[in-house]
């Protein structure tokens, strides 16, 4: 993704409840100066569904600037969550990050955010910290769990 792509971002935000904006962004709308600080320390994509709307918007990589720590951005579309488009965005997230030299991939999320929660717990070992109404999760990348959709060799 580029800031080329701001309409694609756009039509995506459009499809998100305030309630999902607010749990990802911190607010419910996000500006183009907002997607250029992103994009400037991360690498982004929008996943598409079959019918090219926009269902996922991904970031990955070095935001806070932690050595060998990958952040991880997720966020689905409200009307397509729980249909394994967030497991298999953030499969795909960590398995960059891991290419990318990281040994962990980290993300601050709200503790209430339980489908995230889960999520996360399922891609391998992790460490939840708590701060206040939020925690920072991390997974051990080197534990990676393997991706049930593909067999073993």
């Amino acid at each position: 993704m580029t800031e080329a792509d701001w309409a694609l971002v756009a039509a995506f935000h459009a499809q998100c409840s305030e309630e999902n904006l607010l749990r990802r962004w911190g607010r419910t709308r996000l500006t183009r100066r907002d997607l250029s600080r992103l994009l400037a320390h991360a690498q982004c994509w929008i996943a598409l569904g079959t019918d090219n709307r926009p269902v996922a918007l991904v970031s990955v990589g070095p935001v806070s600037r932690e050595p060998g720590v990958f952040d991880l951005g997720l966020q689905v579309v409200d009307h397509r969550q729980r249909q394994g488009i967030g497991t298999a965005q953030a499969r795909q997230a960590a398995r960059l990050a891991q290419l990318r030299g990281a040994h962990a991939l980290s993300a601050f999320t709200q503790a209430s955010n339980a489908p995230m929660l889960r999520l996360l717990d399922r891609l391998g070992p992790t460490s939840h910290t708590r701060d206040g109404p939020y925690v920072e999760i991390r997974v051990a990348l080197e534990a990676l769990a393997p991706d049930p959709e593909t067999p073993p060799p």
